[in-house]
């Protein structure tokens, strides 16, 4: 068992598959351009393997593949099936813009994978290609009711953004309703890879467009262990809104972060990381190990970014998987 240096329980590894992704979206990464090619000193799948196989021995009962876009690494669902076959039991998940999702769900689906959040963050066309600089809204929908059509059981996420799609949180809100998925409102993070001219809603201010479409919403209980808080309906629906510039979160929180390139990362806005590739490519799992605990060890008790101190992070969330 991983218990930090506050007495948290950590049972929840995020794994970033690449730091490449083929959408530029205004919030993440929009100055790279699409032809750059990101040099990248990966992890094999059998590398990476080793170490989940010790995390797992170690505690940790929840792993979520991120990138980047994790779907464009190659072979992807041997990875998934690789852990699906050594723990069944693991709550096993992916985040990913589904732009690949139609063509790839089948074979994710057999592999093992159960679980998938999907970022959506307009139903307008024009919006999803300003948004993520491609064309990309009718192949992310295809993909979306495939992974629905599959049993899949989905998450989507938004990222509201004031003046570009925060007149239609209504809207998305019904889409996800009628799909019967929860959707989750994420206030936009600052950060120096993003556009510059983005301005986020607080948690209120999404609260108040929303009830001009439903004006009855309760607050519901809050998942433990999670940085959402959830609402519901009159009708019983639930959906979330994620405030990342709390800390109230970090009291529970459970996880650890891998990046592509080996880097253990103990919180997403602490920048204090150790490598545990050099252990991996030798196979010194015992190594892995005793890093892995003094990350564990090392994680804060609370986030460094509050926009109350008038921060921006300069961590790059396509590195570390948001």
């Amino acid at each position: 068992m991983l218990i930090d240096s506050f007495d948290r329980h950590i049972n929840y590894l995020r794994i970033s598959l690449t730091q490449t992704c083929n959408f530029r979206c205004l919030y993440c990464m929009p100055k790279l351009p699409f032809d750059a090619k990101v040099e990248e000193k990966l992890l094999s799948f059998e590398e990476l393997f080793l170490f989940v196989k010790a995390c797992i021995d170690e505690g940790i009962n929840k792993i979520r593949i991120t990138g980047g876009e994790p779907l464009l690494r190659q072979d992807l669902e041997v990875f998934i099936k690789m852990i699906y076959d050594y723990a069944p039991q693991i709550d096993l998940a992916i985040t990913t813009n589904a732009f690949l999702l139609e063509e790839k769900a089948s074979v994710l689906k057999e592999a093992g994978l159960k679980r998938m959040n999907i970022s959506l963050d307009t139903l307008d066309p024009k919006k999803a290609k300003k948004i993520a600089q491609k064309d990309v809204l009718e192949q992310v929908l295809r993909g979306i009711q495939k992974a629905k059509e599959l049993g899949f059981f989905i998450k989507l996420n938004t990222v509201v953004l004031k003046g570009i799609n925060d007149d239609e949180l209504v809207l998305l809100l019904d889409y996800a309703k009628n799909l019967g998925v929860q959707i989750r409102f994420i206030e936009f993070m600052e950060n120096h890879h993003a556009y510059g001219q983005l301005k986020g809603l607080n948690s209120t201010e999404i609260l108040t467009l929303l009830k001009q479409g439903y004006p009855t919403i309760y607050e519901d209980e809050k998942p433990i262990n999670s940085p959402v808080s959830l609402y519901r309906l009159e009708d019983g629906y639930k959906f979330g809104i994620i405030d990342p510039h709390s800390d109230k979160f970090c009291n529970s929180c459970n996880r650890i972060r891998l990046t592509a390139e080996g880097f253990l990362i103990p919180c997403l806005y602490f920048d204090e990381a150790l490598s545990i590739k050099k252990a991996l490519k030798q196979k010194d799992i015992p190594e892995a190990v005793k890093i892995l605990k003094q990350v564990v060890i090392n994680k804060p008790e609370k986030n460094k970014w509050s926009v109350a101190d008038n921060e921006t992070s300069s961590r790059a969330f396509y590195q570390t998987g948001g």
